[in-house]
């Protein structure tokens, strides 16, 4: 149960994220000189979840990644794979497009 609730929290967290993706700019922080920050997607991110915390683990992942405008590819643990394939079936459901959170199962060779 913490498992899942510690990833929910997060979950929720990138719910509100798009306000901390804005950017900022500083006026005059010395004579003539702006700075001015942008935030953009990376593009494919991809996280290796262990076997102890299947849900939690991916939820710290995937939900920043994909609000922030990225893809992202997840691989589970081969002891625990069917947490990951059901948040995403969880995912397809809520409306989330295909291609956006990818699964890869393997073991060891798959990472390398």
């Amino acid at each position: 149960m913490g498992d899942v609730f510690r990833g929910y929290e997060i979950a929720e967290h990138a719910c509100a994220f798009n306000s901390l993706l804005q950017g900022e700019t500083l006026g005059n922080v010395a004579t003539g000189i702006d700075i001015q920050s942008y935030r953009v997607p990376l593009g494919v991110m991809a996280g290796i979840t262990p076997y102890n915390f299947p849900a939690m683990v991916p939820l710290w992942m995937y939900p920043l990644a994909i609000t922030a405008g990225n893809t992202f590819l997840c691989k589970p643990s081969p002891r625990v794979p069917h947490t990951t394939n059901m948040i995403c079936d969880l995912l397809k459901e809520s409306g989330v497009p295909d291609g956006v959170v990818n699964v890869v199962h393997g073991g060891k060779e798959c990472v390398d």
